[in-house]
């Protein structure tokens, strides 16, 4: 082995000294013994974080009794610095050592200059701290940036629970977070609650958390004589078949351990048999039914806080009540915003059908398929243009253009030949629906196509470790406003309205007032044609889009009308809303059952029926008795 270059004068004096005294340990850490020795290592500056930082990544070599650093194929001495040839010997920390190195890596760069750095340095610390790296901390606490100051506050209190050695800092620290849900609170109170269960003849000392009666809930019998066969306080019990199987093993002249064997019938007598054959060493010790009894009757069962001091646990134990009640609420919000967001789908895409079906009382079977043609109307587009944004904007008004054309072109070739037949009406539109999945699958194929979001609609609001919804889902909700305004709009406020409302209340009347019923009826299911159109967009944009995608959300769309109302756009809205929140709340009871709450939802739609027939908001007036 080659020496090193001669070294100018050591530029870290301690550190050398340091890597003199402690070679050894250095070449073969403990994972016990090291703590001190980084530690003292990184109390020399920077050029001994500079050596723990080469130590975690397994850069740092042993050559002639020094440290040294490799850097690609170049080597250099760890305390001075100097240029340094040589055949080193690497080391390799295991995960323990490198824990305890990174963790005082950590604490170093929490004053760092950089705010990467020092955020890195508290993701380290969170991971692995101790009592060390809390008094680091604390002397770092002021941060010039408001959100690592934050962080650093929080983790502060969080170490504080897991490592002061002052009890009554312990204490303020969870009252301090008394509440509070997220994770890593609630990670942790956990090992301060965490709880050993002890069976003795008196009371234990330490932090009693319970003491258990034998048979409850808690602690069945069964489990209190496995813990006493545990603890050695009990003989390992027979069974009825060993027993026996051991006395007929154990019989001498029609007797068994003095016992004949005509009296063998009576447990008693069987357990006394046995109890002799025990003591003369014929058969293994065995716990009796009796002295099972007498074992239960004579011992006491604990739970045993593994922390020592009732303050912390008390304290530890309201904290987490609260997080609890606080968590369930929480909860409750994340279902009832779920619900929201499934509202506000199943209202843009019963909306349309609520316009054909409340005007015209046309049953269209093929209302999905024009949900499924708004889909692939935004996949092409997608396909034409790159640029997700522009692609989405462009979508929008085009699928409702598509689909408004295609509604307009069935009313004329099927509807309006078919009026005052809802039976027909019923079958033609689905035969119309399975072909349009046919020519769907014709031209784009039976693979589901993709139609991605733009970036600022990827990932999800986030408001703490419960409570979220994902970006598409509030654009939808939002859409579903836009739209209910807009619906409002052109009914109260234009002459298209105010003759779709006359058509709807008296078709013969409004004829004779010059209003032409067909055209009203043919843009009454453009329109609403065109609506179907723009939820399949917006569908589509989280949902995998397939001819069979109008399928999904067909019965859900004549649910959520025949429950609010028909005919009525509130009812529609209030039909989604119920709907939507009973799916959700259905789900959540079952989460792993999905066919099941479909079948509980549409039961209690049967039942709902049956009390209120014409739905939540029925309509009133002349437009009801049509």
């Amino acid at each position: 082995m080659l020496a090193g270059l001669a070294a100018p004068a050591a530029a870290n004096p301690a550190l050398e000294t340091l890597i003199s005294e402690n070679i050894d340990q250095i070449d073969q850490p403990s994972r016990r013994t090291v703590e001190p020795l980084v530690a003292s290592i990184a109390a020399t500056g920077p050029e001994g974080l500079a050596l723990l930082q080469a130590w975690a990544d397994r850069r740092l070599g042993l050559l002639d009794g020094r440290a040294v650093i490799a850097d690609g194929d170049a080597l250099t001495d760890a305390a001075t610095g100097a240029p340094v040839t040589g055949d080193p010997k690497m080391l390799r920390p295991n995960s323990g050592v490198r824990s305890v190195i990174e963790a005082a890596l950590a604490a170093g760069a929490l004053t760092d200059p950089d705010p990467a750095r020092r955020a890195a340095a508290l993701d380290s610390l969170s991971r692995s701290a101790d009592a060390e790296g809390l008094a680091a901390l604390r002397a770092a606490l002021d941060d010039p940036d408001p959100a690592l100051a934050a962080r650093k506050a929080r983790l502060e209190r969080l170490l504080t629970i897991r490592h002061d050695p002052d009890s009554a800092a312990r204490v303020a620290a969870i009252e301090d977070m008394a509440g509070d849900v997220g994770l890593d609170f609630r990670a942790a109170l956990n090992p301060l609650l965490a709880t050993r269960r002890v069976v003795s003849t008196t009371e234990p000392q330490g932090n009693i958390a319970d003491e258990l009666s034998p048979g409850s809930k808690d602690l069945p019998r069964e489990a209190a004589i496995a813990l006493l066969i545990q603890e050695g306080a009990l003989d390992p019990a027979l069974t009825p078949a060993e027993q026996r199987a051991r006395l007929v093993a154990n019989i001498t002249n029609g007797s068994v351990g003095g016992i004949p064997v005509a009296q063998l019938s009576d447990p008693t007598a069987r357990d006394r048999a046995y109890e002799a054959l025990e003591a003369a060493g014929a058969v293994p010790p065995a716990a009796t039914a009796a002295e099972i009894d007498a074992a239960l009757e004579t011992h006491r069962f604990f739970d045993l806080y593994a922390e020592p001091d009732p303050a912390v646990t008390d304290a530890a134990k309201a904290a987490q009540i609260r997080a609890q009640v606080r968590l369930a609420a929480m909860q409750g919000i994340d279902l009832a915003l779920d619900a929201l967001s499934l509202a506000s789908i199943y209202f843009l895409a019963a909306i349309g059908l609520a316009i054909t079906f409340g005007v015209m009382r046309v049953i269209n079977m093929a209302h999905g398929e024009f949900i499924m043609m708004g889909a692939y109307t935004g996949f092409t587009v997608q396909t034409l243009i790159a640029d997700r944004t522009l692609s989405l904007i462009v979508a929008l008004p085009l699928a409702f253009v598509v689909t408004f054309g295609a509604g307009v072109v069935l009313y004329r070739l099927v509807i309006r030949h078919l009026a005052h037949r809802p039976l027909e009406t019923l079958l033609a539109t689905f035969g119309v629906s399975i072909a349009l999945q046919q020519l769907a699958k014709n031209i784009f194929g039976t693979q589901a196509r993709p139609l991605t979001a733009p970036t600022w609609l990827e990932g999800s609001i986030v408001i703490n470790d419960v409570i979220g919804i994902s970006s598409i889902r509030v654009a939808i909700f939002v859409l579903a406003l836009m739209f209910l305004a807009l619906f409002l709009f052109i009914m109260k406020r234009t002459r298209l309205g105010l003759e779709v409302r006359a058509v709807t209340q008296n078709p013969g009347m409004a004829a004779s007032m010059g209003i032409n019923p067909d055209r009203i009826a043919m843009m009454t299911f453009g329109l609403g044609s065109g609506i179907a159109g723009i939820a399949g967009v917006a569908i589509g944009l989280f949902a995998q889009v397939t001819s069979e995608l109008g399928q999904q959300y067909i019965v859900q769309s004549f649910m959520t009308v025949v429950v609010g109302g028909v005919g009525n756009i509130w009812g529609t809205l209030a039909g989604a809303t119920l709907i939507g929140g009973l799916s959700k709340v259905i789900e959540s009871l079952n989460p792993s059952n999905t066919l099941a709450a479909q079948t509980f939802m549409i039961l209690f739609i049967i039942i709902f029926i049956q009390f209120r027939p014409r739905g939540i908001i029925p309509q009133k007036g002349r437009a009801a008795e049509v």
